[in-house]
């Protein structure tokens, strides 16, 4: 019980301001399209260089969790997701903001966020040697099958058809081979110097989501004047706390999926949200409600979301192995200070490690607090006329895009997905499949490579991939998924003609 016996270190003057201000700074970073928690966390880390090293830890590890929240409202706002884990926020919560549900979807997404961010440090307190030793269960290829999971997936967001969600995803995997092959160093699709490093996932993010929102204003703000008015419905907060525990299987499914992808090395959470969102919907009986406003939506996406935050951190601190990007960022925080996180961290530097974990656990609590209180505020941005919103959606856009690399290169290629998304939307294609099929390129082409080198020294490719307990769980999985999402196509287009023929 050594977390309870330091848990007194975080409510220190000192301590517990630089929580506060980590929270805050947080949310507002997240809510800043471009700015991921990664990001954030880079961003923070020289300010740490004069604080104590469990100080310096507290303070990003309250802006790691409170950015991965913060991305949540311009999602639901703006639909524009803060990070790449806040893509299936959008889904339902974008519908439900121009619905005048904002305050609702903020409040359940924070709740949410909270529920899920608290099981998952939880998990990081009571299970840690053991979850560290099944990580590393996780090859190559059973990391190229987990992503080839995550591709099937792309069939059921958000599209108007698996085939068009299908070719979504594939779209997006072709936009990931563009730039230097990391294995040969080859040359991919470089039509411009902008595309010598590839195509940056934050550009891409925005430019998929925020370009066609910013047309599609403009031009109701000239055909309209900005007439069109959203009425902000104010929603009590204790009605939010009683719903999002009436809705236990998207929040318990949400919390299940991130904790299990969090713990993944390599794997990162921009799929966590994704793969709870599809796995709820496929388990939900309103499955036709999803993509409508469905308020189980944002819970399933934004309590994986977070409950992948503890867990990412579990290969880190007990066998220096970074298990996302931002880890990775943290990894730098805890070197700087001359600390180096492995076996034995727990014993030769307890103070800071479990005030480090305790002081994340109450960040989520503060975080959830926050969130709640601003959202009616919040919310308001709804109000805002179509054309002076799109300016400043496209203000951030820019900015967004350009302080990535500090390059107009970045600017370009959103400019160019963002104006060739609008049109695809124009013939039911959507930006989810496409920027999740980016997002797992690069892992699953990594995983595959380095697998296929690994089988070719020992027991040849088809044995590697293709034989293990694992492995033929995941390929299950797979199977299952795809079979799934086309029977439930089948079975929906057929209730439709016999709707039509009916009515």
């Amino acid at each position: 019980m050594d977390f309870l016996f330091y848990m007194g270190d975080v409510f220190t003057p000192v301590n517990f301001g630089l929580l506060l201000l980590g929270t805050i700074g947080g949310l507002i970073l997240g809510a800043t399209p471009g700015l991921s928690p990664t990001m954030a966390v880079a961003l923070l880390i020289p300010f740490t260089f004069q604080l104590e090293p469990q100080q310096g830890l507290i303070l990003l590890g309250a802006a790691y969790t409170s950015t991965v929240a913060g991305g949540a409202v311009s999602a639901i706002l703006l639909k524009i997701p803060g990070a790449p884990a806040n893509i299936a926020t959008t889904l339902d919560g974008h519908t439900m903001a121009k619905n005048g549900q904002g305050a609702r979807a903020l409040q359940l997404s924070f709740l949410a966020s909270a529920v899920g961010g608290i099981f998952g440090v939880l998990l990081l307190i009571f299970l840690t040697p053991v979850l560290a030793q099944w990580a590393l269960a996780f090859g190559p290829s059973h990391l190229f099958w987990l992503a080839i999971l995550g591709v099937t997936v792309i069939g059921t967001l958000d599209s108007s058809s698996v085939v068009k969600g299908l070719l979504s995803g594939c779209i997006g995997l072709w936009l990931a081979t563009i730039g230097f092959d990391d294995i040969m160093g080859a040359q991919r699709f470089i039509f411009h110097s902008s595309l010598s490093g590839g195509i940056n996932v934050i550009p891409a993010l925005i430019g998929l989501f925020a370009i066609p929102q910013v047309i599609t204003m403009f031009a109701k703000g000239r055909t309209d004047s900005g007439a069109e008015v959203i009425t902000v419905q104010r929603h009590p907060i204790g009605a939010a706390f009683r719903e999002i525990f009436s809705r236990k299987r998207a929040l318990a499914i949400g919390t299940a999926v991130g904790s299990v992808i969090g713990l993944i090395p390599g794997v990162g959470g921009q799929i966590a949200g994704l793969v709870a969102y599809d796995q709820s919907k496929k388990f939900s009986s309103e499955s036709e409600k999803f993509g409508t406003g469905h308020p189980e939506g944002v819970i399933a996406a934004e309590s994986a979301n977070n409950a992948m935050v503890g867990p990412s951190l579990v290969p880190l601190l007990t066998l220096s192995i970074p298990g996302s990007p931002t880890a990775a960022v943290l990894l730098g925080g805890l070197l700087i200070h001359g600390i180096f996180p492995g076996p034995d961290l727990f014993m030769n530097y307890p103070q800071v490690a479990w005030t480090f974990i305790d002081s994340m656990l109450i960040g989520q609590i503060l975080m959830c607090i926050f969130g709640v209180l601003i959202a009616g505020v919040a919310a308001s941005v709804a109000r805002v006329p179509h054309g002076v919103m799109a300016a400043i959606v496209l203000g951030l856009a820019v900015f967004g895009s350009y302080s990535v690399q500090n390059s107009m290169g970045d600017v370009y290629v959103m400019a160019t997905l963002g104006l060739a998304m609008y049109f695809l939307e124009r013939f039911g294609f959507s930006a989810a499949p496409l920027v999740l099929g980016l997002i797992l390129g690069p892992i699953a082409e990594a995983n595959f490579i380095q697998g296929s080198m690994i089988a070719n020294a020992t027991v040849g490719t088809g044995t590697y991939f293709f034989t293990g307990a694992l492995n033929w769980l995941l390929i299950a999985i797979v199977v299952a998924s795809v079979s799934y999402s086309v029977w439930m196509e089948i079975r929906q287009r057929r209730y439709t003609t016999k709707e039509e023929v009916t009515g």
